[in-house]
């Protein structure tokens, strides 16, 4: 559409003052405005530098309109435009010499609208797995990462899937933001994603699917999932070369792409789900049935994940067979979604709070840096010397130690709690994994 435009006002065939306007769309060959990926995030970019009209394809209007301080105007075709633009032709006494053209009229802005989405699965439906439901609650409440090992059929998917559905609303500068990701990669269904994203690649996606890049670098998994959650099933079964470039994102919340034409930043804030199996049969630890696997494939299974990643995974938790009297028994239903995610809504705003006067703009628990560590967690002598015995005999590095408080300081705050206690320190170490890091 700027193409046309610009040759036509070029060529003297139109009339029109193009200071302080900006146009993007594509032009079919039959005159229509064809939508274009990106457009919220170039109407924000547009409005910073001082542009006061905006001119899009009426598919990208409710879009572009979420920005304020632009005038939106959403067309179907170059001729509505040029009809709009062109200025009426006037004699000496600025009598129109020509008919009063249509002009387009501004879109309305869109206003931010939280759905009330009925989700088909509630935690309540999960019969048993107490513990799991428990250390995805703690995930949920500070941010952190969260591995669920089990055999299969055990309910991990169902349970990472639920997961997402405990997260507290998104605001509306994050709603604007992970609308903008969306929308540059092309997955915009709605004008607005308003629910923390969900995303679950499979375990055969490439490097630059799970991470980003390409030649003109764009977004991959773990920036759309920004805000939101990365379920990543199989875990070990994923290249070794996409696990160890979740280094960064886990540790920085961002991601760097380089390439020849240039190199960005993704924002990558993510909370990670892992689902793995004990082995590869996936029968390691049942009572009921046998594990098949050579202790050369139990070595090989273990080495697909690096310390530096278990590091960087808070919880690990072991999701084991249900009992079958459960799994039939209609009486017995745990705590509904609802429920929980009410608790994890207060233990929110009590990192809130704490964090409101940080010198960085953090959300949760899983934000802290060391220096912050001690500056919002403050640990008594006598929790401090069973926190450092403890780390000493599961021989935690240096992350881990920092983890495992973290851990504690949001499961006080799930208990309403403002000091970090004994008990939540040994409920912190129990989700450490069971080897030596």
């Amino acid at each position: 559409m700027a193409i046309a435009l610009a040759y036509l006002l070029s060529g003297e065939e139109i009339y029109f003052e193009p200071k302080g306007k900006i146009f993007l769309g594509e032009l079919a060959l039959n005159g229509e405005l064809q939508p274009i990926k990106g457009v919220l995030p170039l109407t924000e970019q547009a409005m910073k530098l001082g542009y006061k009209e905006i001119f899009v394809p009426i598919m990208n209007a409710e879009e572009a309109a979420l920005v304020k301080g632009i005038t939106v105007y959403g067309a179907r075709t170059l001729k509505e435009v040029i009809e709009h633009l062109s200025e009426i032709k006037r004699d000496r006494k600025g009598n129109p010499l020509e008919k009063e053209r249509p002009k387009i009229k501004p879109q309305k802005p869109t206003q931010i609208l939280h759905k009330d989405t009925v989700h088909d699965i509630d935690f309540s439906d999960i019969k048993g797995q107490e513990s799991a439901k428990r250390g995805l609650e703690i995930a949920a409440a500070g941010g952190h990462n969260i591995a669920l090992s089990g055999p299969p059929g055990t309910g991990k998917t169902m349970l990472a899937r639920v997961f997402s559905h405990l997260l507290p609303e998104l605001g509306n500068d994050e709603i604007l933001e992970i609308t903008g990701i969306h929308s540059i990669v092309g997955l915009l269904d709605d004008s607005l994603v308003t629910e923390p994203p969900f995303r679950a690649p499979h375990h055969t996606a490439s490097y630059v699917s799970m991470i980003g890049g390409g030649t003109n670098p764009k977004p991959g998994e773990v920036t759309l999932a920004h805000k939101g959650v990365l379920f990543l099933d199989e875990f070990p079964e994923f290249e070794k070369r996409v696990l160890e470039a979740l280094r960064q994102p886990l540790e920085d919340n961002i991601v760097s792409i380089s390439r020849a034409r240039g190199s960005a930043i993704f924002p990558s804030n993510f909370i990670l789900v892992a689902a793995m199996n004990p082995c590869p049969c996936g029968n390691k630890g049942n009572k009921d049935k046998i594990c098949i696997c050579k202790p050369n494939d139990l070595d090989r299974y273990a080495r697909r994940i690096s310390g530096p990643i278990i590091d960087r995974i808070d919880l690990w938790v072991t999701v084991g067979n249900v009992d079958y009297k459960k799994l039939s028994d209609e009486v017995v239903r745990s705590e509904r979604t609802h429920t929980i995610k009410e608790r994890v809504r207060r233990a929110r705003l009590m990192q809130e709070k704490r964090f409101k006067n940080a010198k960085r703009k953090i959300k949760t628990n899983s934000e802290m840096n060391v220096k912050e560590l001690g500056v919002f967690v403050p640990l008594s002598p006598e929790v401090k010397e069973l926190l450092n015995d403890s780390a000493e005999r599961l021989a935690l590095s240096a992350r881990a130690y920092h983890r495992v408080i973290k851990i504690a300081r949001t499961i006080a705050d799930l208990e309403n709690s403002e000091n970090v206690e004994a008990n939540h320190i040994l409920e912190a170490i129990q989700y450490r994994p069971k080897v030596a890091n």
